[in-house]
């Protein structure tokens, strides 16, 4: 999936390829975006190349090429992905609009009695840092299976831990975590969390005053405060998956 900021300037690329065959310049797109600079513009790019979406052509001053586009925008394009990229995003007053119902859909796999539904494939989404945040979640990498009884109600999907800052919740890296799609918290709770709508990170949700406060599990790591127009919350711990 894309975070707005990258579906933004996508778009953006897109239709001025569209309009006049020649990519905008770098400072063409930080004032479309309003960024303040133009580190901005190139960490989005290369969150974009990536995912497969753009790529740059060597040897040539701002050469770039959209490779596709979200299905959301056009469908025909990605016929063979199972799964598409979606759109992070979400306004003040509703942390977080969820990510796309199609990727998060739960196929159960029945057992030798086909009244019992022995597991649920729910889809990985890319990874999540348990750490100073990392680019958002990306679009869904494979699929998993897990017990129903860890996945009851509600919208399910899965995302493979990067870092250490979870380590006494029980959190390492590598782990797989199992989130179930939501878009408020109760303080304590262990959430995915969209900063700037940019950046995904898990921690624990707390509030201090009107700001949020993303709450590390590891005393080498400081809790980070937010306004709550910053961070966006997309879903909530329910489970882990651990291989030995």
């Amino acid at each position: 999936m894309l975070t707005r900021k990258q579906h933004e300037l996508l778009m953006f690329i897109h239709e001025r390829l569209k309009e006049s065959g020649i990519p905008p310049s770098f400072d063409e797109m930080k004032e479309a975006l309003d960024l303040a600079s133009k580190s901005g513009i190139h960490r989005l790019i290369t969150a974009l190349e990536e995912r497969g979406f753009i790529r740059r052509l060597p040897n040539r001053a701002r050469a770039l090429e959209v490779l596709r586009l979200p299905d959301s925008i056009a469908p025909g394009l990605n016929a063979a992905r199972k799964f598409s990229p979606s759109v992070i995003q979400g306004g003040q007053g509703n942390l977080g609009r969820q990510i796309k119902p199609a990727a998060l859909s739960r196929t159960p796999t029945p057992s030798n009695d086909d009244d019992v539904v022995s597991a649920v494939s729910i889809p990985v989404m890319g990874r999540i840092a348990a750490g100073v945040p990392i680019d958002a979640i990306q679009h869904q990498t494979h699929s998993i299976t897990v017990p129903p009884d860890m996945i009851a109600g509600g919208e399910h999907y899965a995302l493979e831990v990067k870092g250490d800052s979870m380590i006494e919740a029980g959190i390492f890296d590598g782990d797989t975590v199992i989130i179930r799609n939501a878009n408020t918290a109760s303080p304590g709770e262990i959430v995915v969390a969209l900063v700037d709508d940019e950046e995904a990170t898990l921690k624990r949700f707390r509030r201090k005053g009107a700001s949020i406060a993303l709450e590390a599990a590891n005393p080498a790591y400081e809790t980070r405060i937010f306004g709550p127009d910053r961070v966006k919350v997309q879903g909530k711990l329910v489970g882990l998956i651990r291989r030995y």
